[in-house]
């Protein structure tokens, strides 16, 4: 019964999956199997090029890429075949001890056509190369397409995504300045400051560094750094420009002119009131500047006794004008201006005496154009004006805008606009009045000059307004005194990322009353201070003892003790009751205080009866009749009757 229910040796091999069970197992070389696993590898790899190349000159001879799938496969079945044939033929003839213990070799190996050497593929995977390729060159392309869809598109390149708000007062900001590199703002407006943001050393708190007044009690009109950033241009309602270094120190100050010579090129610098002023993009020492005595004038730092050159805008009829704004070219070859008539004045930096282009209409005579701005092609100019516009020129043919916006509200003299870093977007700032709306920053495409984008900033005006080509960043000055940065983590780089990572720092208020720790090492014992163990420790010590904090003394309640008084004056009395320590602890009756000394002073005058002794009349007084005292009982109202 037992030997029934023992399977064979042939069910057991069925069963575990290997034939010759309960035969002598041989050694195997490793080295010799690595070395034969190596060369099948490479075999197969060659053949899998082979057929790879065979593919494509079938297809450039303009066969089909199937027919030639499908003749592979059959071949290297037919093989695959004659190899499952010998390998079943040396299965059945597997008696000898030579058989290997394991499972048998697969035999499918060579039925796939790319099949490479590394694991068994998935289940559900479909050996279909052309349509796997064909989809990831459509993947490809599609990948491609979006990315080229992102860089055609330039309102996805806008930083808007977060933002952050510096105060800079309550009063409009009417200037902003970045320097090249990005790691410092500056700010000015009405209030005549000039605040300093470093953004690699603020933390959360968003605190300026540095605040100062320049100019006295002038308003900022611009700030701009130079082109290598160590210096900064300030130009205030008053005639000098100044020059001030990055910790804003005084560099220099331009020289007033003599305001009673007629012709203006004649004087040293502007009799009047600046409204304008940038640097050389290209010349470190040079910066312009414009005044309402009808001059633009350029100077340079090193000296600052005398202009450089003296440009005179001119109406039609030839009279003088007053520019509101001037700028450079990017190669700083061209000086241009806005004046109030209207007009835009371009002349050659070299040649100061006749303009090299000139348009008569750009804007409403009258209003002033806030700003000028070329591309950074150099061959387009925006023009900002106060009739509501923005306009685009092109200075090759500078007779008519090339495209043109209006409704753009604009109250301010220093209203900006500027041009993205891709040269594909103008960005100018609207204004509104107070509590009618919310000032909007506002994108137009260069080429339509259609509004593709708009951010809603304040409820205020939005004054000024810089698109940083370095840190991707964009600068708002407003007019209820606030400096924002708009930044995307992805697309920005440094600026404001760099502040809004650090936490606030706490405050320590103790830190005042920490003595200097005087080190001894060579003092006697008995001089020798105590060595302070904890800064921190000693500090709250410090605080608890009211000499070395310097508590101040508590008010007095009372009338005074201990030669102190408690409302005391600045009158002699008072001083002579404060040193002699009178301790006043009467809390009795005054008047009976008072009538306690009568019966004396009656009977020993000492002050006042003595005096008046010799001449004072011995005092009669009239006795009192009962008609008298009835009058006197009667009720008053009786009385103003009668």
């Amino acid at each position: 019964m037992d030997e029934e229910k023992l399977p064979s040796d042939g069910d057991i091999g069925s069963v575990m999956g290997f034939s010759g069970f309960g035969k002598k197992a041989r050694t195997f070389d490793l080295e010799a199997i690595f070395e034969q696993t190596r060369r099948t590898a490479i075999e197969r790899s060659q053949r899998v090029l082979e057929d790879q190349q065979k593919g494509a000159q079938v297809e450039e001879e303009g066969e089909s890429s199937k027919s030639v799938k499908t003749s592979v496969p059959s071949q290297r079945d037919k093989a695959a075949a004659r190899n499952q044939q010998s390998g079943t033929s040396s299965s059945d003839s597997s008696d000898s001890d030579s058989e290997l213990v394991g499972p048998p070799v697969p035999l499918q190996h060579g039925a796939q056509e790319d099949e490479l050497v590394g694991p068994p593929l998935p289940s559900g995977y479909r050996d279909n190369t052309a349509n796997s390729d064909d989809d990831d060159d459509d993947d490809s392309e599609a990948d491609t397409k979006d990315e080229d869809d992102d860089d055609d598109n330039p309102v996805k390149k806008i930083p808007d995504t977060h933002e952050i708000i510096l105060q800079h007062g309550t009063k409009t900001v009417s200037a902003l300045g970045l320097d090249p590199s990005g790691a410092r703002l500056v700010t000015g407006g009405y209030d005549y400051d000039v605040r300093f943001w470093d953004f690699a050393g603020m933390d959360q708190a968003l605190q300026a560094f540095r605040t100062l007044q320049p100019c006295e009690c002038h308003q900022i009109k611009s700030l701009q750094y130079s082109i290598t950033g160590d210096v900064l241009l300030v130009v205030s309602g008053n005639a000098q420009a100044k020059v001030l270094d990055r910790d804003g120190f005084n560099v220099m100050e331009c020289i007033k002119g003599d305001q009673y010579i007629v012709d203006m090129a004649n004087t040293k610098g502007h009799t009047a009131m600046l409204n304008c002023g940038c640097w050389h993009p290209k010349i470190k020492e040079e910066f312009m500047t414009c005044s309402n005595d009808g001059t633009v004038r350029t100077w340079d730092v090193n000296s600052e006794k005398k202009h450089k050159s003296v440009f005179k805008p001119r109406s039609q009829q030839g009279k003088k004008v007053v520019p509101t704004c001037c700028t450079y070219s990017r190669d700083g070859k061209l000086v241009a201006a806005g004046c109030q008539d209207g007009t835009i004045q371009i002349w050659d930096r070299n040649m100061s005496v006749h303009t090299k282009f000139h348009c008569r209409q750009a804007h409403t005579p009258g209003s002033d154009t806030s700003c000028l701005c070329f591309s950074y092609d150099g061959i387009t100019l925006a023009s900002r004006g106060g009739d509501d516009t923005l306009k685009i020129w092109d200075i090759r043919n500078f007779r008519k805008p090339v495209n043109e916006a209006n409704r753009l509200t604009n109250y301010f003299s220093m209203t900006d606009c500027c041009f993205s870093p891709d040269d594909r977007l103008v960005v100018t700032g609207t204004s509104v009045k107070k509590e009618e709306g919310n000032g909007k920053l506002v994108f137009f495409d260069r080429a339509s000059f259609q509004k593709v984008y708009e951010i809603e900033v304040t409820n205020a005006s939005v004054v000024r307004c810089l698109w940083h080509p370095k840190l991707n960043q964009i600068m708002v000055g407003t007019g209820n005194g606030l400096a924002k940065v708009y930044y995307d983590p992805v697309k920005s780089h440094r600026g404001a990322k760099l502040c809004v990572v650090k936490s606030k720092r706490k405050e320590k208020h103790a830190e005042t009353l920490t003595q200097d720790y005087i080190i001894t090492p060579h003092a006697l014992p008995m001089f020798r201070e105590a060595r302070q163990r904890s800064t921190r420790k000693q500090l709250e010590k410090d605080r608890l003892d009211p000499k070395k904090s310097h508590k101040p003394e508590p008010p007095v309640s009372g009338p005074g003790r201990g030669g102190r008084v408690a409302a005391h004056g600045g009158t002699l009395s008072s001083f002579i009751v404060k040193n002699i320590a009178l301790d006043k602890t009467d809390d009795s009756n005054p008047r009976e205080a008072i009538l306690r000394h009568a019966k004396e002073a009656s009977e020993n005058p000492y002050w006042i009866a003595p005096a008046y002794e010799q001449t004072q009349p011995e005092p009669l007084f009239a006795e009192e009749s009962e008609e008298d005292e009835e009058a006197d009982k009667e009720p008053e109202w009786k009385k103003r009757k009668i």
